[in-house]
């Protein structure tokens, strides 16, 4: 069988031009950062595919954003003798691999690795150049004062965090936040 994966950073980013025109039976869609391997539909792709199957990913990158977590992913599905394309890259692995090819998984993805590096590199510098010049403001806050109040008090009474998040539309990751700063400032 021929399984797709897609991963995307943000709800609003399209998935569509990852698998172009490649023929799949089957798709694997998580939008999350690839920071890390902590993606649910990843973990579903590695439980579902069997010995013979083949993943397509659009990029390496795609699949992981540092060496050690993409080689492991890599490992991990060929050591189930599923093969893994990498499109943009054209590169196969099977796990029968040259040591040319482990060669190559090792150099593309610690240029992947690189290249998020230095990305990170350059929205610090301009982040840091923005607010010197006093035009960084940051995010808008997700809650006025007041309603960051009112959300400390009724977690303080016992409310359950996950409801308040649903009701402030904010979410649970926030609450959390809006309560470490009042800890931190208190």
């Amino acid at each position: 069988m021929r399984v797709g994966y897609v991963r995307v950073s943000t709800v609003d980013q399209n998935t569509v031009r990852q698998l172009d025109g490649i023929e799949v039976e089957r798709v694997f869609t998580d939008r999350a950062s690839g920071k890390d391997t902590a993606r649910p539909k990843l973990d579903e792709l590695i439980a579902f595919v069997r010995d013979g199957d083949t993943v397509i990913v659009h990029s390496m990158d795609r699949l992981a954003r540092n060496l050690d977590d993409l080689r492991r992913l890599v490992r991990t599905l060929t050591g189930k003798g599923v093969r893994v394309e990498f499109v943009k890259e054209s590169l196969t692995f099977t796990g029968e691999d040259s040591p040319m090819a482990t060669l190559l998984l090792s150099v593309m993805g610690a240029f992947a690795e690189f290249e998020r590096a230095l990305i990170l590199e350059r929205q610090r510098e301009g982040i840091a150049a923005a607010k010197q010049r006093g035009v960084y403001t940051g995010r808008k806050p997700a809650l006025t004062a007041e309603q960051a109040q009112q959300l400390r008090e009724r977690v303080a009474a016992g409310e359950r965090k996950s409801a308040l998040a649903k009701e402030f539309g904010i979410s649970r990751e926030t609450v959390y936040s809006y309560l470490r700063a009042a800890a931190v400032a208190g």
